[in-house]
């Protein structure tokens, strides 16, 4: 049976090089997914560690001088233009008598807060204002005599008890759903081919037609998607391994790197998903009965995974999502990539449920094979 087997796994994988086109399909994904992360991080690192001056335009800037220093030093000048006008401080007329009799002098921001491109823009200048009405209150306080700190009660420390491992999961939680979801990302193309592609080129019922079961049929097939599944992880890591460390991740506080054991863990917890995953495609792709067809359900079942790894990344997810297929595997990994022991039983049931749902999923896809109809398209 196993000799069997092993021919028919050769054969799919002889089939699938042939077409070049078709596999490096199912692979950009994973060499491309971490150089663009890595381009996306490095941009947002560069933005936060030195914003762009803003500007805006000030009316009666001359009515306050102090203030327009202090927020020019914030990276805040006084500018005109199409920018500038979206985004303008009004100081009132009357502002240096009212500060000088210590009153509550008036600016007014004016700005379209809808515009989702202002939005930080407005948020950087009200904070900015707010900080300088709060060193104004404190300067008339000590002119007055009056310490400051009896205006705050409660003076409220934070010991962050954050590892520098941790503050780095939080970001490659998102890079850790892009590794698992390449699983489904990588075979995808294979699995249809080998399904409602062959049916189409009618080489599906002479394969058949041969002295094989087809239980030994669903089992080569699904061992070569899982094969090109795996190749498409062992890509993404490979290239997520040299690309991260090039993040300047120092100016955040931490560093990220993917260790060969965390490789290693990886590729042991994605084996069940590529598994889940073949499966899934394959059963899909026979349902369908044109290749086109195909295409267009597993983009819609796709969605599955994809909404269980997300949900999964986030602290409002359910506890149930860390003993569920992908969802489990994803909670366990971030776990990890925090400093955190691995929750063993968690994962577990997880990869137990998600070999599971394969196996249910393969020996319902060989019973579907001996139907005539199934093997034809009828």
């Amino acid at each position: 049976m196993m000799a069997k087997v092993f021919t028919l796994l050769r054969k799919e994988l002889v089939d699938a090089s042939r077409d070049k086109r078709s596999v490096l399909a199912g692979l950009y994904y994973a060499i491309g997914t971490p150089l663009l992360m890595c381009g996306l991080f490095i941009v947002l690192i560069n933005q936060l560690s030195s914003p762009e001056d803003l500007p805006v335009k000030m009316v009666n800037a001359d009515k306050a001088p102090d203030l327009v220093r202090y927020l020019g030093q914030q990276g805040i000048n006084s500018g005109s233009g199409e920018k500038a006008d979206k985004l303008v401080l009004q100081i009132s007329s009357d502002y240096p008598q009212k500060m000088a009799r210590g009153e509550s002098a008036e600016v007014t921001v004016i700005a379209d807060n809808s515009d989702e491109k202002m939005q930080d823009s407005i948020r950087r200048l009200q904070k900015a204002l707010q900080a300088y009405s709060a060193e104004m209150g404190s300067l008339r306080l000590i002119a007055r005599g009056i310490d400051p700190r009896v205006l705050q009660p409660l003076k409220v420390e934070m010991h962050d008890q954050a590892t520098p491992d941790s503050k780095g999961g939080m970001i490659l939680g998102i890079a850790l759903f892009t590794m698992l979801y390449s699983v489904f990302i990588s075979g995808m193309n294979l699995a249809i081919d080998t399904s409602a592609g062959e049916r189409e080129r009618n080489s599906l019922g002479l394969l058949l037609s041969h002295p094989v079961t087809t239980g030994q049929l669903v089992i080569s097939k699904l061992l070569a998607v899982t094969a090109f599944a795996m190749l498409g992880l062992i890509l993404i890591l490979l290239i997520s391994h040299f690309a991260y460390p090039l993040v300047p991740w120092a100016e955040l506080g931490f560093s990220i790197s993917i260790s060969p054991q965390f490789m290693l863990l990886m590729l042991v917890v994605g084996l069940p998903v590529a598994m889940l995953a073949a499966s899934l495609q394959l059963f899909v792709s026979f349902m369908a009965k044109t290749f086109k067809e195909a295409q267009s359900y597993l983009t819609m079942v796709m969605f599955i995974p994809l909404a269980l790894a997300m949900s999964a990344s986030y602290n409002i997810a359910p506890e149930v999502l860390k003993w569920l297929p992908v969802s489990g595997q994803q909670q366990a990994l971030m776990e990890v990539i925090k400093g955190k022991t691995l929750p063993w039983m968690e994962l577990a049931i997880a990869s137990g449920l998600t070999l599971l749902i394969a196996a249910v999923l393969a020996t319902a896809l060989a019973r579907m094979l001996r139907s005539e109809k199934v093997v034809f398209g009828l």
